[in-house]
């Protein structure tokens, strides 16, 4: 059975690692869609911020991380220049970030489950939507956040100072 945890400073090893392991699985097989680099991000580093700002979570079966997100009010971004359906304010929706599952255990209701707990989440806790983005050509993902009920916001340049990603697709789910 598949269980959901908000991480603690004692999960930081093996989610570090979780992330690690996505991350060689995905160039290993030449489908890194969402672009991460291998110590970089995600990394150690970034893995240890999102547990002290309290949103980090992972999925665990069996004693086994095989998936995790970030799921926080901060998009790390213009994300202003979206083309929204609501006009949220700030603090009114989260983002969920940095969503992966483990390598060959893809198309297992993981990634599904996580969102789907993101939903739960922002609903229970009074926020108004979700919001999210993703590398373009990340067509895996689109496809999972299209399929969960989240609609396009435009392609846009979020700032963020990545020039191997000039763009990212926004996408939201109001509720």
């Amino acid at each position: 059975m598949m269980e959901i945890v908000k991480c603690k400073g004692s999960d930081l090893d093996r989610t570090a690692k979780f992330y690690d392991e996505v991350v060689i699985y995905l160039d290993e097989n030449n489908i890194n869609y969402p672009q991460w680099k291998y110590n970089i991000y995600p990394s150690r580093s970034s893995v240890q911020k999102a547990i002290e700002n309290k949103g980090q979570y992972i999925c665990i079966e069996n004693g086994e991380v095989i998936g995790g997100f970030i799921l926080n009010e901060d998009p790390q971004g213009a994300y202003e220049k979206g083309e929204w359906q609501k006009n949220l304010l700030p603090g009114e929706f989260l983002v969920i970030h940095t969503l992966a599952t483990k390598g060959g255990h893809y198309n297992k209701g993981i990634g599904k489950a996580m969102i789907e707990f993101c939903i739960s989440y922002g609903k229970e806790n009074g926020y108004k939507g979700i919001r999210l983005d993703a590398v373009p050509d990340n067509l895996p993902a689109r496809r999972l956040y299209e399929k969960l009920g989240f609609t396009f916001a435009g392609d846009k340049n979020l700032e963020r100072y990545d020039q191997n990603i000039p763009l990212f697709s926004l996408f939201e789910l109001n509720f």
